[in-house]
C-alpha cells in the first residue's frame, strides 16, 4: 500500500512541476513580448521624431549617423534572435535613409517576436559563442539584445536633444 501511495505522490508531484514549469514558461514569454512590443513601439517613435534631412547627422565624426545607429540596432536585433531561435537574420538594406531605416527596424522587431515565440525552452539554457571568445546562455544573448535597444535608443535620444527635438515620452 505504501509503495502505491508512494508512486500516486511522485506522479502528483511530477504533474504539478510539469505545469508550473509550462506556467512559468508561457509567462515568461508572454511577459518578455509584452515588453518587446512596449520597446518596439518606443524605438519607433524615436526614429520617427527624428527628421528625414536629419537621418545622416552625427554629433561629431566618430560617431555613427543616426540613419546607420537605427539600422544597425535593427540588425543587431535581428542576429541575436536569430541565433537563439536557430533561424535567419533578416538582410541589412543598403541604405539608412528614415524610410528605409524604419521600415527595418518594425520588420526587425516583428521577426524577433516570431523568432522568440517559436524558441524552445531548451535553446534559452543553450550556449552560443559570442565575441572576445566568449559564450553566453540564449536566454543572456536576448537579455544582451534588449539592453542593446535601450542602449542605442538613448544614444539616439541625444540626437534629438542636440538637434533641439524633444524625444518622445517612455511609457512602461
Amino acid at each position: 500500500m505504501r509503495a502505491i501511495f508512494m508512486g500516486f505522490a511522485v506522479a502528483l508531484f511530477l504533474s504539478v512541476s510539469s505545469t508550473a514549469t509550462d506556467h512559468l514558461e508561457n509567462d515568461f514569454k508572454g511577459l518578455f513580448l509584452k515588453h518587446w512590443q512596449v520597446s518596439k513601439d518606443f524605438t519607433l517613435a524615436v526614429a520617427e521624431a527624428m527628421p528625414a534631412e536629419s537621418y545622416s547627422f552625427k554629433p561629431n565624426p566618430q560617431e555613427m549617423s543616426f540613419g546607420e545607429m537605427m539600422i544597425n540596432l535593427a540588425q543587431s536585433n535581428s542576429d541575436a534572435f536569430a541565433r537563439v531561435a536557430g533561424t535567419k537574420e533578416l538582410t541589412k538594406p543598403a541604405g539608412n535613409d528614415k524610410q528605409t531605416a524604419i521600415k527595418f527596424l518594425a520588420d526587425s522587431f516583428d521577426q524577433c517576436a516570431k523568432d522568440f515565440a517559436i524558441t524552445p525552452p531548451e535553446r534559452f539554457d543553450k550556449p552560443f559563442d559570442i565575441p572576445e571568445g566568449r559564450q553566453a546562455t540564449g536566454l543572456e544573448v536576448l537579455w544582451w539584445a534588449f539592453t542593446d535597444t535601450a542602449h542605442h535608443r538613448g544614444q539616439a535620444e541625444v540626437y534629438l536633444r542636440v538637434k533641439n527635438i524633444t524625444p518622445p515620452h517612455y511609457r512602461f
